[in-house]
């Protein structure tokens, strides 16, 4: 059984160590099997200890999903500041890298966190969550922009995470395919930000 321990190993790990390797347990059951069955009874028989050591981490399965997605922006959040970091090229380059990377990242564990975004609608803590990593990103293009087309507000560059996220979930449905994607969403950076580097200037 993956994840699974002896007593002797068990006592081995810190408690930080075992919240990761929840972590982990859990994104390998949501992979295989979805969000329906998940439970922290199941978390806790997968990872090889009692269903009290699950508790004592997280209050019920919402908030396993919730730390899962953290770690999912706090990683889509890193692959678009290290992209940025090799860029030398103009603005087209600066564009094309924002929208690839969105969409790659989507397109790497996607799957996986629609059905957790699905299982927490409605979630106050998702809501808030989501608002907190958009700016995040947001300041992060900002950022990269802003050199090339003078400042620009956070509301203007939520039209970007808006058809981001639109277009990744028809990538993750099939129904587009992930280079046409990538092209569109650059092409829908490239025109918000000239759009507006022409109504400043």
């Amino acid at each position: 059984m993956p994840g699974h321990e002896t007593p002797s190993t068990r006592r081995r790990l810190s408690r930080e160590d075992r919240h990761d390797q929840f972590l982990e347990v859990a994104r390998q059951m949501l992979d295989e099997r979805g969000t329906d069955e998940f439970t922290l009874g199941r978390l806790a028989a997968q990872a090889g200890v009692t269903k009290p050591v699950a508790y004592d981490h997280f209050e019920d399965r919402s908030a396993v999903f919730v730390e899962l997605y953290r770690g999912f922006e706090h990683r889509q959040h890193r692959v678009l500041i290290d992209a940025l970091r090799n860029a030398d090229g103009g603005l087209d380059e600066v564009c094309e890298i924002v929208a690839g990377s969105y969409i790659d990242c989507w397109m790497a564990e996607g799957r996986e966190m629609a059905g957790i975004v699905a299982a927490l609608a409605g979630s106050p803590e998702l809501a808030a969550l989501r608002r907190e990593t958009e700016a995040d990103y947001i300041a992060v293009c900002r950022d990269a922009l802003e050199p090339f087309v003078g400042p620009i507000d956070a509301a203007t560059l939520q039209a970007v995470t808006g058809a981001g996220d639109a277009l990744a979930h028809e990538v993750l449905e099939e129904r587009l395919d992930s280079d046409l994607a990538r092209r569109t969403l650059t092409a829908v950076t490239s025109t918000i930000a000239r759009l507006h580097q022409e109504h400043t200037t």
